[in-house]
């Protein structure tokens, strides 16, 4: 075992005694988000398009409610479950067409890695605002009309849970009635 190696495995062994952390696979997924900034970037700085010194409050509060949705979509949603399968697994309904996955433990700390990432909403949601303030710059007109979309989405979802709790309190209103 070269020395490197060694370094890397009492590096991993000190960080989580107890528990399996696929710290290579974080590696590799922090150079691919750092390379497709990167990229982002250079695109930009190559097209010649300006960066606001201050983005518009309006881009910023759409853009949000836009990664919140597409995070979830991407993250949660079952028609969505294709893209993760590789690396999760089923695990049960969560309700509102959105299921609970587990991360594959066996294979590579990438493929586990890459299952923690496209399964948390959470983690996910950084790589979706960096794309889509990305987009903001390079084709802003296009962004917008996506990200207005997926608050529209959005908005909906929360009108859809408030509508049904309303209607579960209306129903438990007529029963308490009788």
């Amino acid at each position: 075992m070269s020395l490197l190696k060694q370094k890397v495995t009492r590096l991993r062994q000190a960080y989580a005694p107890h528990e399996h952390r696929p710290l290579g696979g974080y590696l590799v997924a922090m150079g691919t988000y750092a390379g497709v900034a990167g990229a982002i970037a250079a695109l930009v700085k190559a097209t010649g398009r300006t960066v606001p010194q201050r983005p518009a409050t309006a881009d910023v509060v759409l853009l949000s409610i836009a990664t919140h949705k597409l995070s979830r979509l991407l993250s949660k949603d079952a028609v969505t479950s294709p893209l993760r399968a590789p690396f999760t697994r089923y695990d049960r309904p969560i309700g509102s067409g959105e299921v609970m996955e587990q991360v594959r433990d066996s294979g590579s700390p990438t493929r586990h890695a890459i299952g923690e990432l496209l399964s948390c909403p959470f983690c996910l949601a950084v790589w979706v605002a960096t794309g889509m303030t990305g987009g903001l710059v390079l084709a802003p007109r296009l962004t917008r009309l996506v990200a207005t979309a997926l608050t529209a989405v959005a908005a909906s979802d929360f009108l859809q849970m408030a509508y049904a709790m309303a209607q579960q309190g209306a129903e438990g209103d007529h029963r308490s009635e009788d």
